[in-house]
């Protein structure tokens, strides 16, 4: 059963990345391998102006739930771009045991 708008399609493939807090959404990337995130940032990230320009005929505060989780597939992307463009790896370098949370989400 497809999750997100049926204009994305395409990113079906990659709808476990649609979770909804911070936390899970950091929790995936720390256990998903390189190439898994490489592959999502691949098909995700050409299609940020699309997803963008398909979200502002909606209110933030009332999405559709497909739409809520194509922006939570987005912030999903955000969260892999560090560790796909420049870490190359899933966790942020000699951080150690550093630990930051969040208590807000930006979208509800």
């Amino acid at each position: 059963m497809p999750v997100l708008p049926a204009e994305f399609a395409d990113l079906e493939p990659f709808a476990d990345w649609a979770l909804e807090t911070e936390q899970e959404r950091y929790a995936k990337r720390l256990a998903s391998t390189m190439p898994e995130m490489q592959a999502f940032y691949d098909a995700a990230f050409p299609r940020l102006a699309d997803v963008m320009d398909y979200g502002d005929q909606f209110d933030l505060r009332d999405l559709p739930e497909d739409v809520r989780k194509l922006v939570h597939l987005m912030q999903s992307l955000i969260m892999v771009s560090f560790p796909v463009e420049v870490w190359k790896q899933p966790r942020v370098p000699d951080s150690g045991a550093a630990w930051a949370e969040l208590v807000y989400e930006p979208v509800v």
